[in-house]
């Protein structure tokens, strides 16, 4: 397709106001402008589309992570038209896993590995070791996992659900679609298919796609453009959030003030048409 235009979502972050009460409200906020997308350099990434099971399967993880309904929402109603439409196009579509477990066989994966061998020629990097804990930061951390997240009440349902887990299957990589669990797999990967934007999908928009290994804010320090599909993404809520998704707003947010641009699902599928 080369360079083709779509609207796209950006967030005007000035001026503040002076003159108002609360400065900051004289930002100007979002607006959308018809910009150029490369499509032969631009690259669709789904992360963690994990197969959660059931509630009544594993109820213990539905109580700790509110947006598997959502998610699991995403991947049967969004996930089949657009990924679809993506590998109807020929444009690049990768998959990030959470952990080698349930990937480390399929040929995506091995290709993604042997693109990073090709880049290291040879080297081996080197991984500082983790900080040793004394007991005063066990206790901490038993706190945490016992207050904070997700409880040991929970704990058996997450680690049996997570043993089991996989793709979702509206989300599982095709023949040919490159499957990483990490920065530098991403990155070899689009080194070698010439790639330097990523449109992110998957979950969460506020947690795993900004934080964790190959997310948007690994990829952008890498010199990537990281941008979103605002329909194809869902966020880890509190409970002052959970009613209005307020933390999904602050992701998208995030993602438009720091790392790309946010999309409608109406104007990729148009552009990838």
């Amino acid at each position: 397709m080369g360079i083709v235009t779509i609207p796209a979502w950006y967030y005007k972050q000035f001026d503040a106001d002076y003159t108002l009460d609360v400065p900051g409200e004289g930002y100007g906020g979002w607006m959308k402008a018809d910009l150029q997308l490369n499509t032969d350099k631009t690259a669709f990434v789904v992360m963690h589309a994990w197969d959660c099971g059931t509630y009544e399967q594993y109820p213990g993880w539905y109580r700790a992570v509110e947006y598997i309904p959502r998610a699991n929402k995403i991947a049967q109603e969004i996930f089949p038209e657009l990924l679809g439409d993506i590998r109807s196009s020929g444009m690049k579509l990768y998959h990030i896993a959470g952990s080698e477990s349930y990937c480390k066989d399929l040929p995506g994966y091995l290709f993604a590995e042997q693109c990073l061998r090709e880049r290291a020629e040879g080297k081996s990097s080197y991984r500082m070791p983790n900080v040793e804990k004394d007991e005063v930061l066990k206790n901490l951390h038993k706190f945490r996992f016992e207050n904070v997240f997700y409880g040991q009440h929970n704990k058996a349902d997450i680690e049996k659900g997570q043993a089991n887990t996989g793709f979702m299957k509206n989300a599982k990589p095709f023949e040919g679609e490159a499957v990483v669990i990490n920065g530098d797999q991403l990155h070899a990967v689009c080194l070698k298919d010439g790639i330097n934007h990523l449109i992110y999908t998957g979950f969460a928009i506020n947690w795993c796609l900004q934080y964790s290994p190959g997310s948007m804010n690994d990829m952008a320090n890498r010199g990537f453009m990281c941008s979103a599909i605002r329909e194809a993404v869902t966020a880890v809520e509190n409970k002052e959030s959970a009613r209005t998704e307020g933390h999904k707003e602050y992701g998208l947010w995030a993602t438009a003030l720091k790392n790309g641009f946010v999309y409608d699902l109406e104007n990729v599928l148009n552009i990838l048409r």
